[in-house]
């Protein structure tokens, strides 16, 4: 017990010692100023220079300018990362195409596949779920059993048939689809070009590979406008409903006796809902890293032709695409006047204008139209039931085989006529009177 009390006499001792020595004070004041004086800049610098105050000469993190803090957000990353491509590449170009058709249109889908098949590109078919199992099952099994397809395996087939109805999201919900399954499936594309069965192109693959080979590959071609007039009324403030999106039959839209208000967050702009779009705005689409594209389409679920406005109203609208796009869509397409709802057929009467047009494609055209054999024979050099022909095409046709049946090198072109028609459309409408029109100007 007397240990135990000298030893916390002892310890009682030292300690009240300790505090009776006022040595310690001056370094105890001395650091507890620094810390306060350094607590007080700390705070000086992040709120005092928003308020425009003269810069501390410590360099602090200041969260009221926002080009500082973009490194701290995730999304900034993955903006970097979201596949741009350099200006000059050597490499040519690959295009992803997407052909879509409905009932009685798996002939004429295969057609246009044969007119704009190349092994450097790829290529996505959608049938929609009015054609009957029997032509989708036959469609599939065709491009299955055709040897090229077979062996450089860029065809495939869309198995999830949706309903398509032009005038509703489906579309979009469909062209969306078909770009998640190609990004999913391949990285070697450029551009994405979406065509429909009454769709036909009017150049070779060799002359569009050919001329796209000296274009930026951050160049999106989708024609627009801002809406304006009547279209605003008949388009962007009535709601519809899309049937198509919970039925099993396709039927027209629904209309609501609601009506909305133009939206304050966005532009609304419209025009072709054909595009050659590239795969860094269409990733962008997909990921939509600033939310824009998924508040755009749920905005568009119920727009009037939303098809001719989606795609365009996101791009105007975003900061890091805006610039890239040309008012064009690359179609040849002759229209009523004034214009009605569709466009009207292409006959033989309409071949001088579509070659004088420049243009890579035409629409639309009646099933087996003699026009379609002319555009064959005098353009594309491409026999029934064959491939149109390219540099790539090295086989032997003097048995009356397929050249292309024997592959050579794909990424060497032999470009005709038809690609000095492009590229002059191309180099019009790179003009700067024409990029004065684009997204960015309105």
């Amino acid at each position: 017990m007397s240990l135990r009390k000298n030893g916390y006499h002892h310890h009682h001792h030292h300690s009240a010692r300790a505090f009776s020595d006022r040595r310690w004070l001056l370094p105890f004041l001395a650091s507890l100023l620094v810390s306060v004086t350094l607590i007080f800049i700390t705070f000086s610098g992040v709120f005092y220079s928003s308020y425009g105050g003269e810069q501390l000469s410590i360099d602090f993190i200041s969260f009221a300018r926002s080009e500082d803090s973009n490194e701290y957000f995730v999304e900034s990353g993955l903006k970097e990362s979201s596949g741009k491509y350099p200006v000059e590449q050597m490499e040519p170009p690959r295009i992803a195409y997407l052909i879509s058709g409905t009932k009685g249109d798996s002939q004429r889908m295969r057609r246009t596949l044969q007119a704009v098949y190349h092994p450097r590109n790829q290529y996505i078919l959608h049938l929609d779920l009015e054609a009957p199992p029997r032509e989708r099952i036959e469609l599939a099994t065709s491009i299955k059993s055709d040897p090229t397809f077979l062996e450089v395996d860029n065809v495939r087939v869309m198995a999830q048939s949706n309903l398509v109805t032009y005038r509703g999201p489906t579309m979009i919900a469909c062209t969306l689809q078909a770009v998640a399954i190609l990004l999913k499936e391949s990285a070697d594309w450029d551009w994405f070009i979406n065509l429909s069965a009454s769709d036909y192109p009017l150049v070779t693959q060799d002359d569009l590979l050919h001329v796209f080979s000296n274009l930026s590959r951050s160049l999106n071609f989708i024609e627009h406008n801002k809406i304006l007039g009547w279209k605003l009324n008949q388009r962007a403030k009535p709601i519809i409903v899309d049937p198509g999106l919970y039925l099993s039959k396709k039927s027209d839209i629904s209309w609501t006796t609601q009506r909305r208000s133009l939206p304050t967050a966005f532009k609304l702009f419209t025009g072709s809902a054909w595009v050659m779009a590239t795969r860094s705005f269409l990733e962008y689409c997909i990921w939509g890293w600033d939310n824009l594209p998924r508040t755009v389409l749920m905005y568009y679920t119920n727009f009037v032709s939303s098809p001719e406005g989606y795609l365009h109203t996101v791009i105007c609208n975003s900061e890091e695409f805006h610039n890239t796009v040309i008012s064009h869509d690359l179609h040849y397409i002759a229209w009523d006047n004034p214009p009605r709802q569709h466009p009207l057929s292409l006959t033989m009467k309409d071949f001088n204008n579509m070659v004088k047009s420049g243009a890579p494609f035409a629409r639309k055209f009646a099933r087996n139209d003699p026009v379609l054999d002319k555009i064959d024979k005098e353009l594309l050099g491409r026999s029934e039931g064959r491939f149109a022909p390219g540099a790539w095409c090295i086989g032997n046709s003097s048995d009356g085989a397929d050249p292309c049946s024997l592959r050579g090198n794909v990424s060497v072109f032999r470009p005709g006529p038809s690609a000095e028609r492009l590229q002059g459309l191309v180099q019009k409408l790179l003009s700067e009177d024409a990029r004065n029109k684009s997204c960015a100007s309105q």
